[in-house]
């Protein structure tokens, strides 16, 4: 993992004397969410800081989360922009948020449309993610997902996401699957034949590892619920995420991350050896493609 390494940058604060600013999880999704808005109606950056009198630096800073500005700079902005009443109403939420390096943000049973869900996996060096009744997400085929939510917009939307993986500058993943997920039938047998398969197949990628959590390991505290960890480059912080049916949950608090990463170096421990994943994952390929027979 990479150091985390405090970078100091200066605040552009009218009025005040300058002050230390470091981009989190929470700025990050908030000048997403306002860049997302600016682009949509296609609006270019000089024209917008000519028009609120702003300079280049300060509107790419926002929108990179790295620094501040009031809700009356940002009603300005989301006004110049013409932003619906909903857009608004969602980035003034995220600005009246206190910032305690954890928030919550629902999803309506579709995670995968989070903004503050695609911007950390874009930027992220690393991504080591466990389920302990599923394969995880990024992990999962097309029919797999299909036939696990039953919603194929979530489907396209996972695929869309699943794309950084094939990229040779994305970010190494590990993924721990338990025993369990795969025991565990979504759909027919031919679903979960190729799901396996491409398990197997992503085995020999080269910025990807499978672990398997075998049964044999029992029920402990840190298999009981899903949690994806997320490293990105110095000096930002590591960021966790965990997901409900309803909302999902993100945490860079040092704290929480720290007892996050416990229970990865419990798993860790707990799982199978790459060759043993690979012969585990064959096993199950075996058995799920003779009932598809």
């Amino acid at each position: 993992m990479t150091g985390e390494i405090p970078r100091k940058e200066i605040m552009e604060t009218e009025g005040k004397s300058p002050a230390v600013r470091l981009s989190n999880a929470h700025s990050r999704e908030l000048g997403e969410v306002i860049r997302r808005i600016r682009r949509a109606v296609e609006m270019p950056a000089p024209k917008v800081t000519e028009a609120l009198g702003w300079s280049l630096g300060k509107l790419s800073k926002l929108e990179k989360g790295t620094r501040g500005t009031s809700a009356v700079d940002i009603a300005a902005l989301l006004g110049f922009c013409r932003a619906d009443k909903t857009a608004r109403d969602h980035v003034l939420s995220i600005t009246a948020e206190p910032d305690t390096g954890s928030f919550l943000r629902t999803h309506h049973q579709r995670p995968d449309t989070l903004t503050a869900l695609s911007v950390h996996e874009e930027i992220a060096e690393t991504i080591t993610a466990y389920d302990p009744v599923t394969v995880p997400d990024l992990a999962q085929t097309e029919d797999y997902a299909l036939a696990l939510t039953g919603d194929p917009d979530l489907v396209t939307a996972r695929r869309n996401r699943q794309r950084l993986l094939q990229h040779q500058s994305g970010p190494r993943v590990v993924f721990y699957v338990h025993e369990m997920a795969l025991r565990l039938a979504v759909g027919d047998p031919k679903v979960m034949r190729d799901q396996l398969l491409h398990l197997l197949l992503m085995c020999e990628w080269p910025h990807t590892t499978l672990r398997v959590v075998p049964l044999a390991v029992g029920l402990h505290a840190y298999l009981r619920h899903p949690y994806t960890l997320l490293t990105f480059e110095a000096p930002n912080k590591p960021l966790v995420y965990t997901e409900t049916d309803v909302a999902t949950a993100f945490h860079d608090n040092p704290d929480a991350v720290a007892a996050y990463r416990q229970k990865m170096r419990h798993l860790d421990t707990a799982a199978l050896d790459a060759e043993q994943t690979r012969r585990k994952l064959s096993w199950w390929t075996g058995l799920y493609d003779r009932k598809a027979a």
